[in-house]
């Protein structure tokens, strides 16, 4: 069995695969300073409520964008499961993929996995949005080359923004709006209006542009949490995908055996 492993700025994911099925998944809280040994007992009571036995996992891979984050995982692979952990977009785990843009280095690991496991599933152009910390839109030709994006802040960072620079205004949740309406009659309806319905506008705006620079058909793949939250107001997305990044750390993971 493999396990995989996305460290995201706001959560690390664990997924347990059985060739390209997942069976068993669970999310803990991104905090650079936790100890291979924290994982290991988190993780260790995960496996056991699971009734799966340790042994059977015989390659983990880690894609992070928290690179502090990186050696207690390494740590967590020798000391608890002996074996040395894949680091996506390090030898022998490289992309394989043409990554057109200034400076690829730059690239995240979990857009390149989202490229990558977006090209493996989805036919022609793609434009893969992934609804994390921060929202990003990445562009994927028909070959499987990344031809650059868009970075954008996340909805929760937006709210976390107007909050905290505001003295009156109060906390909310995120969540579907009781109506269309975009004219709110109350302070909590009109601030889930201007962060819910301009987050669409937004996101609808910035794919159409990126369409017609593209300037062939391109499908829209969604990702991340929030993609099924907005997927019900809006036609913009041809797939939602909750576990592309995953699945593209499992096909690095079997190119690299």
């Amino acid at each position: 069995m493999l396990l995989a492993i996305d460290v995201g700025n706001t959560n690390v994911v664990f997924a347990l695969f059985e060739g390209r099925s997942i069976k068993a998944r669970w999310r803990i809280a991104t905090d650079p300073r936790r100890t291979g040994d924290e994982y290991a007992v988190w993780l260790m009571q995960l496996l056991q409520i699971e009734g799966l036995d340790r042994s059977a996992i015989k390659q983990i891979i880690v894609s992070t964008v928290v690179p502090r984050a990186l050696h207690n995982l390494e740590v967590l692979a020798d000391k608890y499961f002996g074996v040395k952990a894949l680091v996506a977009g390090v030898a022998p785990v490289d992309y394989g993929m043409e990554i057109d843009v200034d400076e690829p280095r730059s690239l995240g690991a979990d857009r390149a996995v989202n490229a990558i496991g977006a090209h493996a599933k989805y036919q022609g152009d793609l434009i893969v949005v992934d609804f994390g910390t921060a929202t990003t839109f990445d562009a994927i030709d028909f070959n499987g080359a990344y031809k650059g994006g868009i970075i954008a802040p996340g909805i929760n960072l937006s709210l976390d923004a107007l909050v905290g620079n505001t003295a009156k205004l109060p906390r909310i949740a995120i969540r579907s709006p009781d109506s269309d309406s975009v004219i709110g009659r109350n302070t909590e309806d009109q601030m889930l209006i201007g962060v819910f319905w301009g987050y669409v506008a937004m996101m609808e705006g910035l794919i159409a542009r990126m369409r017609a620079e593209i300037g062939r058909p391109a499908k829209v793949i969604a990702t991340g949490g929030l993609a099924i939250l907005f997927d019900k107001h809006t036609d913009i997305f041809d797939a939602v995908d909750a576990d592309l990044t995953l699945e593209g750390m499992a096909i690095l993971a079997e190119k690299a055996k």
